[in-house]
């Protein structure tokens, strides 16, 4: 049975994408490793828990020597990275944290598969999942693409463009098979609840102001996390070494506007008087180094690979408030 390791499976989009890969495809083995820090939550993959084709291992990717282990004892055939600190906040707070798990920790990951794999690279896959940000700010006008240089503007995305880097070089300098996959906003049920629809949907919920950044005015692109599970797979299956994918929903939002919309539809489940919820907005002071806008131009996943999302904005945010609401 070929192994498969997920970094960060028992974070937001890992957990989706680990209980996907366990179901579908019992022949292989899925092996979960994460940290556990305050974001990985062992509830999210509890679905799969007692699978014969599944195993977690607690690890952090910051430890060579554990990692390294890990990979010579499974020698997986692929490796889904998502282990990473993503919060853009917290890395304004504490850089370094990001710097010691997606630099150091990513480098970790692709020693190990270079060391195991020892130039066998047939059929294998590292696939690197990084975020939009690494390509800066646009302006109202203008998508990022493939080709886009990297401009990252907070300690987080400086982070995620050093891992890009690396994975990349490790591409060109050692012929490892890596793939980079770049991704708007992901939305969906398990979001950690410092991400702004889990913490609207729950400040709304318990009637809390509504923090919204500077005037609202920022805009992104919002991706259901199941349809870019559907990516990931496709560029598992199908992506050519030493390519990169953007995957975007093409789907844009100013905050102010999807805060309002979340408004509208949480005072209908919630049987609230229409504009009851608004009233909880709050304008707070905005973030330093704030992007305006972030844009995905996904048309090379969509021609080369068959992709596109499948999932209805409305309907796919009605499912995700349904999901917080049942556990409030």
């Amino acid at each position: 049975m070929d192994n498969i390791i997920v970094t960060g499976g028992a974070g937001f989009i890992g957990s989706h994408l680990v209980c996907r890969l366990v179901k579908k495809y019992p022949n292989y083995h899925i092996i979960n490793l994460d940290k556990l820090t305050y974001a990985g939550d062992l509830n999210n993959v509890e679905d799969v828990a007692n699978e014969p084709n599944y195993t977690f291992i607690k690890v952090d990717i910051v430890d060579f020597d554990a990692i390294f282990e890990i990979f010579k004892t499974y020698n997986p055939i692929a490796v889904f990275h998502l282990a990473a600190e993503s919060h853009v906040d917290r890395s304004i707070v504490n850089p370094m944290d990001f710097v010691y798990t997606n630099v150091i920790g990513t480098v970790n990951l692709l020693n190990a598969a270079k060391a195991v794999w020892d130039g066998d690279f047939d059929k294998r896959r590292f696939i690197h999942i990084s975020t939009d940000e690494v390509y800066g700010s646009l302006s109202e006008q203008g998508y990022f693409t493939e080709q886009t240089p990297y401009s990252p503007r907070s300690p987080y995305s400086a982070s995620k463009a050093s891992s890009d880097h690396f994975v990349k070089a490790y591409f060109h300098t050692y012929g490892l098979p890596t793939i980079v996959t770049n991704c708007s906003n992901n939305y969906g049920p398990n979001q950690y609840p410092e991400k702004l629809l889990p913490v609207i949907i729950s400040n709304i919920y318990h009637e809390k102001p509504l923090p919204v950044y500077g005037q609202g005015i920022n805009i992104r692109d919002w991706l259901y996390v199941d349809d870019h599970c559907d990516a990931l797979e496709l560029v598992w299956q199908k992506g050519v070494i030493g390519e990169s994918y953007n995957i975007g929903g093409n789907n844009e939002w100013r905050n102010i506007d999807l805060v309002k919309l979340i408004c509208k539809i949480m005072d209908e489940k919630l049987n609230r008087p229409a504009g009851y919820s608004e009233k909880l907005i709050t304008f707070v002071k905005d973030r330093l180094g704030h992007d305006l806008r972030y844009a995905i131009d996904s048309t090379k996943i969509r021609k080369e690979l068959g992709w596109q999302p499948k999932t209805d904005f409305i309907e796919g945010l009605s499912k995700t408030i349904d999901w917080y609401l049942e556990r409030f």
